[in-house]
Order: C-alpha cells, then structure tokens, then sequence
C-alpha cells in the first residue's frame, strides 16, 4: 500500500509517494515555470496574413500568439488526414477574420521574442486517454502491442464511447479518442471513468466560451495536486495527506466532480511537523541528487546521468557476509535490483539505461538477477523495456521519459567546474600561467608581466614552483609579480602586462 504526502506553498508544490515507510517518487512544480502548453483560451482574431498563411490572436498575454492554417481545425476534414500527400487545407483568408473569436489551444510556448504558437484542433489529456472534441475517429497509440491488440481495442472504445457500428446511420457527436501508451491493460471501468472526465471537462470548457470575452483562459492544464488524483493515485493509495487547508478543499471539491471514487483518501495535514519529514523525504531527495547510493550489506551504487545515457555501476563495497565471493556478488547484485528500480522512479531517469552489474560466472544467478531486476521494474508506472545480459555482460534498457529528471529540476551545471565535475590542480593551473607567460613574452616587451591567480594557484607558485618561476623570469628577463584574488574557479587566471 501506499501514502502520497502532498508538501504545498505558493511558490512550489512538492508530492512524495511512499511505500513501505520509504519514498518512491518525487513530483516538483514550480509556479512560476508552469508552461501554457495545454492551455485554452478565448482568442480574437487581431490581425491575418494571407502571405504568411497565418494569423495573430490575442489571448491575454504581452505577445499576440501566432495561429498557422496547417493548425486550423476545419469541419468534415480529421486531423489525421492533415499529414504528408494530405489535401493543403483551404487558404487562412477563408477560414478565419479579423475580430473573430476562436477557441484556440496553446501548442508551443512562447520564446525569446516570439509569441506562442496556436492551433483550432483542441484536445484533452486524461489518465489513459487524450480526448478531441472536435473529431469522431478512435486513435490508437503505435506503441501499444500488435496489430490485433490495437484493433481489440479499438473495438472496445467504439462500444465505451456510444459510437454506432460502422455504416450504421445514427448520429454521433461523442468525440474522438487517443488511447495512450499506458492504457494498453486498462479495464473498460476505468476507460469509461476517462472518458466522463474528459467529456465533463470539455462540456465545461464550452459552457463557459459562450460567457467569456475574447483574451480570457477558458481551461488550464491540471496542476500537480490535481494530477495526484488523476494520474497518481491507484487502488493501492490509502491515503492522500496535503498540508494546505486551502488547497484541501479545492481538492476535495475536484475530486468530488472528476474522481470520487479517490475522495474518502484525502486529508488535511495539521501536524506541527512539516509534512515531508514524517519519512524523511527531504533526505531521501537529496541522497538521490549525490552520485553514490549505499545499499544495506554495505555495497553500493555510482550513478551517472548524462545526455546521451544515463549508467548505474554496482559495487561490492565492504560486503563480506556470504560463505564465498560468487555467492557475496549475487547476492549484492539482488540488492542492487531492488535499489535501482526506486532510484529511476525517484530521480526520473529516463532514456537509455546501462546497468553495470557485478561480473558473475554463473548462468543461473545472471537469470536471477534479471528476473528479480524486471519484477522490481514492474512496479513503474512508466513504460520500461528491458534486455539480457550483452556479451560484455551489460544490462540494457528503455525507460520513457515523462518529465525532467530529478536532477534537471532542482540543479544546474557547478559554475566553477562547468559541468564537467572535475577542476585542474593547482599545479596543472601554475603551468598553464608558465606556458602563457611565455607565449606573451615573444610577442610583447612590457617591463612586468603580473598574475592574478585564485590564492591557491598564487601560493604553489610561491612555494613549490618558485624555483620554475624565478628561472622563467630570468629566462625572458622580465620580473613576474603574483596577486592572489578570489575567482569564481581554481582554474581562472589573467596575466596583465605592466
């Protein structure tokens, strides 16, 4: 079973899942980097560009946001056909006017000088499905199995959605659907659950352009507290604790509307504690932005995220409490099993993921370990493939990424070492200046050359490179002069000629 602690401030809302007394994952929002991607909004045609083939709304914001005609929903023509060898939709002028109001839908956020970019054809995000009011086909995600599983499914939706069999002349307004990645093993319960949502949700949306006037946001994307009953909690939840009474009783109020079976689960934190210290959570996030992680028997991991891939590297470390070292690496590499698969939901990693387990000489502990690896996977909510061992007895995998990594959020590149994680020593640095001064000498002829240099940098130079220096400066005849200076990196320098 789990408890998903909800820790709420103006600025940031943090959302901790825990299981078995530890944290599991880790959700951040921040105010004030909460895109408008998703968002919907009364706009009012300011002005069209028939040479652009474009057109400028105004919904509110500093910048008119920019609408394409590739991006204009036209009646009777699905946006699946809007792809290559597709008819070109019919010229902007004849689509939209100058102080036309149109439901628009932000699709790309607005950067640098540019003004965010709009689309007519509007769809919902749910749990399991993205609804589009405006269309009628079922959409199934290419992700999802064969062939015939994407058509049972399909089957399926036409039936939970009301929509008649094909050549049946009834009429259908009802919507179309995506089905997403991960609704590939949902219940026709929990389908039809997403599809009342969605269809509440858009029948509100509409409700309420018809009140609104242009420049006014008609439906904004679920916030995080919102998203923990939509997407977070499960059958397994059994309690939803959030230390806002404000927020509280907004979340009771939504979830009444759109997720009642997930209600009775909340409550309203009083504790004189902060919420996130009732396990420990603050220590567990910032154990997960360090390198190492130390397992239980005392071996441990190193992981490694980078651009490309991201690397876990396991370790014996001081575990000596098996009879012999085969049995002291299996039984370090289950360990590890269980640690890697909470550390990937806990930082997010995404991507490509190469496991560098300890070397075992035995067949049966290599299918142990990845038998045990893929039932701790299966726990993720996010979709995860997973391969054998390769010949250099390497573990690879997939898992999907959904958001920024852990990492990505909450740290940026060390301003002193770049983001390489490493600095030259000092000695490296004092050569580097030697080398410099050198150069600087057969070019110019000042009567002093003067370095400014991190006081570390200066003292070697005084010290154990003195000898190097004092011979430099009788070599190109000049005296060289030393000033130490806090810089930003051991590596800065400058070399001032006087």
């Amino acid at each position: 079973m789990q408890d998903i602690l909800i820790n709420w401030s103006p600025q940031e809302t943090r959302v901790g899942i825990v299981e078995n007394g530890a944290v599991q994952e880790l959700h951040v929002e921040r105010t004030l980097e909460r895109g408008l991607v998703g968002n919907i909004y009364a706009g009012r045609v300011a002005r069209v560009l028939p040479g652009m083939q474009s057109a400028f709304i105004d919904i509110g914001l500093e910048r008119a946001a920019f609408l394409h005609v590739a991006d204009v929903h036209v009646t009777g023509s699905p946006r699946a056909e809007h792809g290559p060898g597709a008819a070109p939709p019919p010229p902007i002028e004849r689509l939209v006017f100058e102080g036309q109001t149109l439901t628009v839908q932000v699709i790309k956020d607005p950067i640098g000088t540019k003004g965010a970019r709009l689309s007519t054809q509007i769809s919902i995000a749910g749990r399991l499905l993205v609804f589009l009011p405006q269309d009628d086909h079922i959409g199934i995600s290419q992700k999802i199995g064969s062939h015939e599983l994407r058509e049972q499914l399909r089957t399926r939706m036409n039936t939970l959605a009301g929509k008649p069999p094909e050549g049946d002349p009834a009429p259908y307004n009802g919507g179309g659907f995506i089905l997403r990645t991960n609704a590939e093993d949902a219940t026709d319960e929990e389908l039809a659950d997403d599809i009342a949502y969605l269809r509440k949700t858009w029948g509100l949306i509409r409700e309420k352009s018809f009140k609104t006037p242009p420049g006014e946001l008609l439906h904004q994307d679920l916030s995080l507290v919102q998203r923990v009953l939509r997407d977070l909690a499960s059958d397994n939840t059994q309690s939803i604790r959030i230390d806002s009474r404000m927020q509280y009783d907004q979340l009771v109020a939504f979830g009444t509307a759109f997720t009642p079976t997930s209600v009775s689960k909340l409550a309203h934190y009083k504790g004189e504690r902060p919420i996130f210290d009732l396990y420990n959570i603050d220590d567990e996030v910032a154990r997960a932005l360090a390198r190492r992680v130390d397992l239980k028997s005392g071996g441990y991991l190193i992981i490694d995220q980078t651009e490309a891939l991201t690397t876990v590297d396991v370790n014996t470390g001081g575990y000596v409490g098996a009879r012999n070292f085969d049995d002291t690496i299996f039984k370090t590499n289950l360990e590890a099993t269980q640690a890697i698969a909470r550390q990937l939901r806990l930082r997010n990693l995404g991507g490509i993921i190469i496991i560098d387990f300890i070397d075992m000489a035995r067949e049966e502990h290599q299918n142990a370990v990845l038998s045990e690896l893929r039932k701790q996977l299966a726990r993720d909510r996010t979709k995860i493939t997973v391969s054998g061992f390769t010949q250099l007895g390497l573990v690879e995998m997939t898992r999907k990424r959904t958001r920024e990594s852990l990492a990505h959020m909450l740290c940026e590149p060390c301003p002193v070492c770049a983001g390489k994680g490493q600095v030259k020593t000092a000695r490296s640095v004092c050569y580097d200046i030697l080398r410099e001064i050198l150069r600087e000498a057969r070019q110019f002829n000042p009567k002093e050359f003067r370095v400014i240099a991190s006081a570390t940098v200066v003292e070697m130079l005084l010290d154990e490179e003195s000898q190097h220096l004092a011979g430099l400066s009788d070599f190109i005849g000049k005296p060289i002069s030393l000033q130490a200076e806090a810089t930003g990196s051991p590596e800065a320098y400058d070399i001032v000629l006087l």
